[in-house]
């Protein structure tokens, strides 16, 4: 059995990661910590877990007690708490915030998709953002293929309230983001570096030049994403291509029906749809954000890590109704 510890227990990461880990067939949660919430139960704070587990949120850890060690705390956290705390050796780190997506200090960027080999013998690993995740995949065949670089891509996104975290604010209040859309770091979103070194890197060394302009969509959980670049492809070469890309892919499918949210939601899925008209083409990708962008894509990465099947406790229905 795997061991597994979550250092940042009360985000919306760390729950969804939880309700996966506690039903992961070869792992064990070793601890939770929780520095506003320790000593109180799990499901005080994640009330879908009640009956799933008598958890507290650990005040202390032992960070030579677990195998993997998962960092879901914020922004910028990641990085003092690793120069904080020396690993023991053979401790495989995986980072769901976006502290080492450059891959400094031996982390490897986790993107199966393209990274997979390398994800096998990564010890520290930084989870991709979840924008970053639906760009990406919507446009890494595109940029194999050789039809990115140095193209302009107009992409717009929507994601659910749950994207900006747990913790309450104005633009996440019920009453304000009920029956509302809102355009928010339109042009200047932070996943566009990681996203410009990856499609760069599959591209030959020249990434396109992206138009991003996200939005926050009325509902919880969820990214749509539509990207829109010059291309000669017809709809039908366009689909084979993608599909030759995606072919090995655990859980990046593509569609010759009209994508929509909810096929994705609940699960580790990407679904991306495509269609070209007059010289262009327009790309949909549909994924769960707390899943296929962080918590699901984190125990995929963690599956890999430690040989396991990749679909491993990823067995998810998606909410279709």
């Amino acid at each position: 059995m795997i061991k597994a510890g979550i250092i940042g227990g009360a985000g919306y990461t760390a729950g969804e990661l939880l309700r996966l880990l506690l039903n992961h067939p070869e792992v064990e949660i070793g601890f939770v910590h929780s520095t506003s919430n320790a000593g109180a139960p799990v499901t005080d704070v994640h009330g879908g877990l009640i009956g799933d587990t008598d958890l507290r949120f650990a005040e202390d850890y032992d960070l030579g007690s677990v195998d993997v060690l998962f960092l879901c705390s914020g922004h910028g956290f990641s990085r003092g708490f690793l120069a904080e705390n020396p690993l023991p050796e053979g401790l495989k780190v995986i980072d769901l915030a976006q502290d080492f997506r450059d891959e400094s200090e031996g982390f490897v960027y986790g993107l199966p998709e393209v990274s997979r080999e390398r994800i096998r013998r990564a010890v520290r690993l930084a989870n991709p953002g979840c924008f970053a995740t639906a760009i990406q995949l919507s446009l890494l065949p595109l940029a194999a293929d050789g039809r990115l670089g140095g193209r302009e891509v107009y992409v717009t996104g929507v994601t659910g309230s749950t994207g900006a975290g747990v913790k309450p604010g104005s633009t996440t209040h019920f009453s304000w983001r009920t029956d509302n859309l809102s355009v928010y770091k339109a042009f200047t979103h932070q996943h566009l570096a990681e996203i410009g070194r990856t499609l760069a890197s599959v591209g030959g060394g020249e990434g396109p030049d992206i138009t991003f302009v996200p939005l926050r969509g009325d509902f919880a959980r969820g990214i749509f994403v539509t990207a829109v670049v010059r291309c000669d492809l017809t709809t039908e070469v366009a689909r084979g291509l993608y599909e030759e890309f995606y072919r090995d892919a655990a859980f990046t499918h593509v569609s010759a029906r009209p994508v929509d949210l909810k096929q994705a939601v609940n699960t580790n899925k990407a679904i991306i749809g495509l269609e070209a008209h007059d010289g262009k083409l327009l790309v949909t990708c549909a994924i769960d954000n707390l899943l296929k962008g962080a918590s699901g894509q984190a125990v995929q990465n963690m599956n890999l890590m430690f040989g396991l099947p990749e679909k491993m406790g990823l067995a998810l229905k998606p909410s279709a109704f």
